[in-house]
């Protein structure tokens, strides 16, 4: 049928060949008075499309269309959209929808909209100078938690196991490179980090009490990285030498993305990314490389008119 009864994609039909792409049509929601329909140029993948695909986070309801961190043009606009008109470069993170309407929305938390329809919440540690950031697990998360915490003035760290990793760590920001490999690692660090920002996906491995006791009193040990398995098991014990608080975010609210945009604007701030063709192929390699973190640090797909010839 073609736009806008229907839109085009390269989509997953099983969690078992979780990386098969084929390119096919399927139905969008109806278009309603808020929404925006977007010409893609640019698509960000990122591990949550992986956990996605492969039903780490739970079963998906398929076949399924994933991808986020959309650049794009708006060439339909809802009659009581008020941003944006057609014709505007746009972009989209990971969330599409909120009711706009209950106290969360209202609240200008509308990234825990209770139902919504799904950026780094990095905003909220406050970093900034004084402050000792370090940022845990050197990937695509992570490199951006590196370039935004140096950028906010923070006294930002960098701890990963990867020491293959440090030289870019470096540049990316950080004052100093920790391999959390080495024996006794965290002793040297007792009582030091305001804030530690977890994005590794691998927690569900750490020795976390180690982790926390690098933390200065009352610090923060906080997860953006979402695994598959549960976190590992701790005692009340483990908090109270230092006084030390766990937790989580989601993505961040429309109001924190235009600052963070803000921000990179002001600063130059430019990720490392890499460049695939959509299509088959190319959707393939990249959940493929990022399931293995073979990266470096952000796929981004590209040449979106080639693929979808029929939209021009």
């Amino acid at each position: 049928m073609g736009y806008p009864d229907t839109f085009e994609g390269f989509m997953v039909s099983s969690h078992k060949n979780w990386s098969d792409f084929k390119k096919q049509e399927y139905k969008p929601k109806p278009f309603e008075e808020y929404d925006v329909d977007i010409l893609i140029e640019a698509c960000g993948v990122c591990g949550s499309d992986v956990h996605t695909i492969t039903g780490g986070w739970g079963e998906a309801n398929l076949p399924l269309c994933v991808g986020h961190e959309i650049i794009g043009k708006a060439i339909k606009t809802g009659n009581k959209v008020t941003t944006v008109k057609q014709g505007d470069r746009v972009g989209v993170g990971a969330q599409i929808w909120a009711c706009l309407k209950c106290k969360v929305c209202k609240s200008d938390n509308e990234n825990y909209c209770p139902h919504q329809v799904g950026m780094l919440q990095f905003w909220q540690a406050k970093a900034g100078p004084g402050k000792k950031i370090a940022v845990l697990g050197i990937g695509g998360l992570g490199h951006f938690a590196l370039l935004w915490a140096s950028a906010l003035g923070a006294e930002t760290y960098a701890l990963s196991h990867s020491p293959e990793k440090e030289k870019d760590a470096l540049a990316l920001g950080a004052k100093e490179f920790i391999c959390t490999k080495d024996k006794d690692w965290a002793k040297p660090w007792a009582f030091t980090f305001n804030f530690i920002l977890n994005t590794a996906d691998m927690t569900h491995t750490f020795n976390l009490a180690e982790y926390m006791s690098t933390l200065a009193v009352n610090g923060t040990f906080h997860n953006v990285g979402l695994p598959d398995e549960p976190l590992p098991q701790l005692k009340a014990q483990d908090f109270a030498p230092n006084g030390a608080q766990i937790g989580a975010s989601h993505i961040g609210s429309r109001p924190e993305v235009l600052d963070m945009l803000k921000l990179a604007s002001e600063k130059d701030i430019k990720p490392y990314i890499e460049t695939l063709d959509v299509g088959e192929r190319g959707c393939k390699e990249a959940v493929e490389r990022v399931k293995v973190n073979d990266v470096h640090y952000r796929f981004t797909l590209v040449n979106f008119d080639k693929a979808f010839p029929a939209r021009q």
